[in-house]
């Protein structure tokens, strides 16, 4: 197992919003409900994500915005999304709401652009009108600021902007991406499917001859386009990026080295397993957070024998809880 700090180690908050006018609670829902434990001074948050949602919620009550409501579908604030960029230590600030324009937010995001001053990176909205439990909905709105917040992993620069999944434990993230760069060969083939905003594939870019990327979402493949157009014609010329569902892609396996997979929680898309099980390529590197379906999927990589698992270090993303990421490495028999 490998560990990292256990205060301040997180980068990125998604936290709820809920309560009355007038006295909104910022944090975490109870186990399996939609109370929400407010949580002003988390020791595990970079010590500005505090900060933003100490000011996101005085902004609230001065500019007398509501609150969402589950179950009656009414009220304005429903999230508050946080995302530190460690260059510059300012932060990314997108609210969500429960309204198709930002305009019943406008002075609450004014108030909080004024606030933040010289921490601000950019300020967001998202208009997110369903009745669901899921957080973002698809539209985004830049308020202020530039588009994307910037990490760089390996000398390259990988653009998240905020619709696009990242971790939020980036020191543990880098040990991570350097094991499996140092497990490239020089020259290497490469397809990386669930490629997100390129944080492993770009880093590899000094060490591949060619590379392949597959990616899903809408905003991880914008991210992925603002990296690749930032580089030289030499690097960018090694990219093909491969847009759609993983299952559907497994073609762009063929021809290559090495396969590397970073799947969500669900875990690899039936038919990739399928089709890595029976055409093997030299080194799969599988990063998994999720123990259930990295348990599945390995029992079915190796069912046929053309593919051992050889390689398993453990990181301990989220400090105090029973998650561990996985860093898995299977070769062809």
């Amino acid at each position: 197992m490998i560990s990292g700090r256990t205060a301040g180690f997180r980068h990125r908050a998604r936290l709820a919003i809920r309560g009355r006018l007038g006295s909104p609670k910022l944090g975490l829902f109870e186990l399996n409900t939609h109370r929400v434990v407010h949580i002003p001074h988390c020791i595990v948050h970079h010590p500005l994500i505090n900060e933003v949602a100490n000011v996101v919620r005085r902004a609230l009550v001065d500019a007398r915005v509501t609150c969402y409501s589950d179950a009656a579908h009414m009220g304005v604030a429903r999230y508050l999304q946080v995302v530190v960029e460690r260059s510059s230590q300012t932060a990314q600030v997108l609210i969500v709401a429960n309204s198709p324009t930002p305009d019943s937010l406008a002075p609450c995001l004014d108030l909080v652009r004024e606030r933040l001053g010289k921490d601000l990176h950019s300020l967001w909205f998202n208009a997110n009108t369903e009745r669901s439990n899921s957080i973002l909905g698809p539209d985004f709105h830049c308020w202020w600021g530039p588009p994307s917040v910037t990490e760089h992993f390996g000398g390259a620069a990988v653009h998240y902007p905020p619709g696009a999944f990242g971790q939020s434990n980036l020191d543990l993230a880098q040990l991570i991406i350097e094991q499996v760069r140092a497990q490239i060969p020089l020259g290497s083939r490469v397809t990386e499917f669930y490629a997100g905003v390129g944080a492993i594939g770009l880093s590899l870019l000094d060490r591949v001859a060619e590379i392949k990327l597959n990616e899903v979402s809408p905003s991880s493949l914008q991210g992925l386009q603002l990296g690749i157009t930032q580089l030289d014609p030499a690097d960018q010329a090694k990219i093909s990026v491969i847009p759609g569902e993983a299952g559907a892609a497994c073609s762009a396996a063929a021809g290559a080295q090495i396969v590397i997979a970073d799947p969500p929680r669900k875990g690899l898309d039936p038919a990739l397993v399928d089709h890595l099980s029976e055409n093997p390529p030299e080194q799969f590197i599988y990063i998994s957070c999720s123990l259930e379906s990295f348990l599945r999927d390995t029992a079915q990589l190796t069912l046929g024998g053309k593919m051992r698992l050889v390689r398993l270090t453990a990181f301990d993303l989220m400090p105090f809880t029973e998650h561990v990421e996985l860093l898995a490495g299977f070769e062809r028999r």
